[in-house]
């Protein structure tokens, strides 16, 4: 199944913007209904009362450098 990216943001933030971020995320998603939006695009979902839901913590490492890398991604999934 192809992907079709809808929304994507992505920028070098503060620990508490990002823990702001996640409140506001979850206060939408609570209620259902979520908007995304930054400078250049605006994107409107509805949440369902039963999505599923999953927590990943990856740890990326550089084969030459042996620098590692973190990911911590919360993901909503659900069939329309």
């Amino acid at each position: 199944m192809p992907e079709e990216v809808l929304f994507k943001t992505e920028a070098e933030v503060a620990r508490t913007e990002v823990a702001e971020a996640l409140r506001d995320a979850a206060d939408q998603i609570e209620s259902g209904d979520v908007q995304l939006t930054s400078d250049t695009e605006d994107q409107a979902v509805t949440v369902p009362e039963q999505p599923l839901f999953e927590v990943e913590l990856e740890r990326l490492t550089d084969s030459e450098t042996g620098t590692q890398q973190y990911e911590l991604e919360y993901e909503i999934r659900w069939t329309k």
